[in-house]
Order: C-alpha cells, then structure tokens, then sequence
C-alpha cells in the first residue's frame, strides 16, 4: 500500500499541473483574441470605417431637409463642394505665382443644396477674376483668409442674389 499512496500524491500533482497549464493557455488565447478585436475595431474607426455611416445619415437627413422645403435656416443643413480652383496670382515683380483655393459653400434661407449646385457655374465666373487680381502681399497675415472669404460672399450675393448663399467655408488657400 504504501507504493500506492507513493505513486498517488504524484499522479495528483500531474493532474493538478495539467489544469494550470491548459488555464494559462486559455486565458493567453482570450486576451489576444480580446486584443485582435480592440485592434480591429480601432483600426476601422481610426481609418474612417465610421465615416461612411455617419455621411449615411446625415445624406439622409440633408435629403429630408430638402424635401421640407421650409424657410427657416435650420432646415438648410446641407453644404456644396466646389472643385478645387487653382489661378495664376497677379504679382508685382513678375514671377510666376499659383493660389490654389479649395471651399465649401453653405445655401442660405433663400436657396437649397440642388439651387446653389445649378447656379455654381455662374458663381465660379464671378471668383476667377477676384482670385486673378490677388497680389501675394494681399495673403498675408491672420486677417487674408477672412477678407478673402468676405470678398468671396460678397460676390456670391451680387451674382445669385442676397441670402442664397449664406457663408463660404474655405478648407485651402494655398500660395506656390
């Protein structure tokens, strides 16, 4: 008997060691399942997987915005993107100056996403001359791209009419 209970105690601890093994590896397996996932997912959101969804959405509500067809500018959440414009700057000295500009437009009380859109032809005629006549000096400091983009609103008023347009977001002014 006493063989047994000499050959017990280690069949035990095997036993025992085996368990602890297998959890160790389980528990190694769940966390990196865990992280692959978070990694997953963050890497998605983090790239603009989200993003589609969300221009989803807010086409949607744009489009039930649009066929509202209210007055008041809360209604109007839509926003126009014009192509980028790239024009030749009038500079003093004579050297070969390019601005490129790139904005969105947003439609006022009087005018709808598909209005602005229509009449976006006309709009751009009226900016090219504008931007031509720019001088490099007239880009520099803080206030530039605020007196450009009142130069620009201005404009949009005079060709399409007073509220139609009620503000030009400007994404790039860029001077090579």
């Amino acid at each position: 008997m006493s063989k047994k209970k000499a050959a017990d105690p280690t069949l035990v601890e095997d036993a025992e060691a085996a368990p602890k093994k297998g959890k160790k590896k389980l528990i190694l397996a769940a966390a990196g399942a865990v992280l692959l996932l978070g990694g997953g997912g963050g890497a998605y959101a983090f790239l603009g997987g989200d993003e589609a969804s969300a221009q989803g959405e807010h086409g949607e509500a744009a489009a039930a915005d649009a066929g509202h067809g209210g007055g008041d500018d809360e209604a109007q959440s839509g926003f126009v993107e014009v192509p980028a414009m790239m024009v030749h700057l009038h500079s003093s000295d004579g050297s070969a100056r390019l601005l490129r500009v790139r904005f969105t437009l947003v439609p006022g009380s009087k005018d709808t996403v598909e209005g602005v859109t229509a009449k976006l032809p006309l709009l751009l005629d009226a900016y090219q001359p504008f931007l031509r006549e720019l001088r490099p000096e007239d880009l520099n400091g803080s206030a530039a791209i605020y007196r450009v983009k009142e130069e620009m609103l201005v404009r949009a008023d005079d060709v399409l009419g007073h509220d139609h347009v009620k503000d030009v977001l400007i994404q790039d002014m860029i001077e090579q």
